[in-house]
């Protein structure tokens, strides 16, 4: 029983556009699909997933992703890189702070990180990062809704370890959840589970459908305890 995360999923005006900057960036093959998405491999289990949508970048993001660098030279490449690609600084409020904030070709602001020792072992991306009014909450759900354990838990930020590619990690924010997420996360049951048996778990967990305009699909649409969207997957 159980489900895992299997994909960070980024809603985009010019699907091959900014799967082009993206592969780029982190040294990905864009692979396209039937469905007119394009994935990117970041792992064996985690794929980023480009999917088309009319509706344009209205706030800051609630999900972001941080990139990891093995040094100050590397994580000055990796900006310059960035930039280069298309990618522009953004202010949100962040201060004078070690890592640097970008925003991709269409808005979506990511951080490159300085070295950190956790991140080691993750590849290109160190970390996808939720906003959350309750850091603790939020990683206790998502444990259940990823397998991941919880390996820091405070007031302001809480961290779920994967066994291979990047950590959860939640982040309290004051900014209410207003529109739907442009980025969003899935997630899977395991080969031998049904995504009816585990969207009835998650649910009791806080979880509730909504509905987005999605139609008669194969996976199921929730939202987090937050009302952050996420989707349940067929078994894999």
């Amino acid at each position: 029983m159980g489900t895992r995360l299997c994909n960070i999923v980024v809603d985009s005006a010019d699907v091959t556009a900014l799967s082009g900057f993206w592969s780029a960036l982190l040294a990905l093959p864009a692979v396209p699909a039937d469905s007119g998405e394009v994935d990117l491999t970041v792992t064996p289990e985690l794929d980023v997933v480009f999917v088309p949508v009319s509706e344009p970048k209205a706030v800051k993001n609630r999900v972001h992703l941080d990139l990891a660098s093995a040094s100050p030279q590397d994580q000055a490449a990796i900006v310059a890189r960035a930039r280069e690609l298309g990618a522009r600084p953004v202010d949100i409020g962040q201060g004078e702070m070690p890592w640097v904030v970008l925003a991709d070709p269409e808005g979506n602001e990511f951080c490159v990180l300085e070295p950190r020792e956790e991140y080691a072992a993750t590849g290109p991306v160190a970390a996808v990062v939720l906003d959350a009014a309750d850091p603790r909450g939020l990683a206790a759900f998502w444990a259940e809704a990823t397998g991941m354990p919880v390996v820091r838990a405070h007031e302001e930020f809480a961290s779920l370890r994967p066994t291979s590619g990047p950590y959860l990690e939640l982040v309290k924010v004051p900014d209410a959840k207003t529109v739907k997420n442009r980025v969003h996360l899935d997630v899977a049951p395991h080969a031998d589970g049904r995504t009816e048996d585990e969207m009835r778990r998650l649910e009791a967990l806080g979880a509730r459908r909504v509905d987005l305009g999605q139609g008669d699909v194969p996976w199921v649409v929730l939202a987090d305890i937050e009302g952050n969207e996420f989707c349940v997957l067929t078994p894999r």
